[in-house]
């Protein structure tokens, strides 16, 4: 597992926090960072699982 896959999750998580939170309290901006956050955590998870590809493959 690569380390942006880890980064990628912990910001998914990050982001689904501050999304409830706002959704919660009625927090639009706080929301929209979370959905914000919960879309760059998925797209850093997404370029690790494609480092890990690269890796994998060169290793064969």
């Amino acid at each position: 597992m690569h380390k942006d896959e880890v980064k990628g999750v912990a910001k998914q998580a990050e982001g689904a926090l501050k999304d409830a939170a706002g959704g919660l309290t009625g927090n639009e901006k706080l929301q929209a960072e979370g959905k914000l956050d919960k879309a760059v955590g998925k797209a850093q998870q997404k370029i690790g699982e494609a480092k890990d590809a690269v890796r994998d493959a060169l290793k064969k």
